[in-house]
């Protein structure tokens, strides 16, 4: 099973036939984390390399020659957290660009958001990470939310929802860290299931929402206010909260495995993905709190 992050999904951590961490046959969770065929030890990753055994007919100890010569260490939390907080700088920087300069502007900001998606959707389908095309996702995803975020902050009734948005996701982040630090939150290949489920339907039921909206005019089926749109909003928020539960434990298994330290910057890129979603829906379940 994997994760419900495209990143992930597409190229990411559980390269081998089941969900990382989890044994494919059974389909169910395993006792060692590392039990599972490790996509990593048949790469020539000469950090899962296993000595010999020192008493087979009196043989010396040995090591197993990689079978490629060493050209990165493996993948640490330091080089995740790094990378992940390079991205969301870049992010920020961007923001700020939208914000000051292009409030006034959401016609190029919106391009921007077009072009950052169609980079999104790049790097999801590259064989390997390309830190050139993560920032600049980040910074054209940046330009967009900073200056859609500083034309709604200009509105009566939304001034200040923008930051209530940003501390609204980092309550979130550091909530759901502690509650999968915590196993609190355990994800086992049910959640995995679930979570992979509902966010295809909210997927969908949004996309409906959006072509009722073009065809028949007004709010297509609710899902922009009142009751219904609350709902609708809480969902999203809580299916972001749950995409970072797959995101930390791809990220632990990762570096259990001894990914590549290149594999970092797709963990950044997956965990900006989630945070940006998490902020629009915060952003957009204000919006409908505040009848605007």
């Amino acid at each position: 099973m994997r994760s419900s992050n495209p990143v992930f999904s597409r190229r990411g951590f559980s390269r081998d036939t089941g969900y990382a961490g989890f044994n494919a046959q059974a389909g169910g969770p395993t006792a060692n984390p590392y039990a599972g065929t490790n996509p990593y030890a048949q790469g020539g990753n000469p950090y899962a390399q296993v000595p010999t055994d020192p008493y087979a007919q009196g043989q010396p100890v040995t090591q197993a020659p990689p079978q490629y010569a060493p050209q990165t260490r493996p993948m640490t939390m330091d080089d995740v957290v790094t990378r992940t907080g390079l991205t969301l700088g870049t992010v920020i920087a961007g923001a700020t660009v939208g914000w000051l300069f292009l409030t006034q502007n959401l016609g190029f900001a919106v391009g921007a958001g077009l072009v950052a998606m169609v980079l999104g959707f790049v790097q999801s389908f590259k064989r390997r990470p390309s830190p050139a095309l993560i920032l600049a996702y980040a910074a054209l995803e940046g330009v967009f939310l900073g200056a859609l975020s500083g034309f709604l902050n200009g509105l009566p009734k939304m001034a200040g929802a923008p930051m209530q948005a940003v501390l609204g996701t980092m309550a979130v982040f550091v909530t759901m860290l502690i509650a999968y630090k915590t196993r609190i939150v355990r994800v086992t290949a049910r959640f995995t299931r679930f979570v992979l489920i509902a966010a295809m339907g909210f997927v969908l039921l949004s996309l409906v929402n959006v072509l009722f909206m073009v065809f028949g005019g007004g709010d297509g089926l609710g899902f922009r206010s009142g009751g219904l749109g609350i709902l609708f909003g809480i969902v999203g928020v809580v299916l972001g909260a749950l995409f970072l539960a797959l995101d930390f434990k791809q990220v632990e298994d990762g570096i259990a495995y001894g990914a590549p330290r290149e594999e970092s910057w797709l963990a950044a890129f997956g965990l900006t993905l989630t945070l940006v979603w998490i902020y629009m829906e915060m952003l957009r379940l204000i919006s409908i709190l505040r009848g605007d």
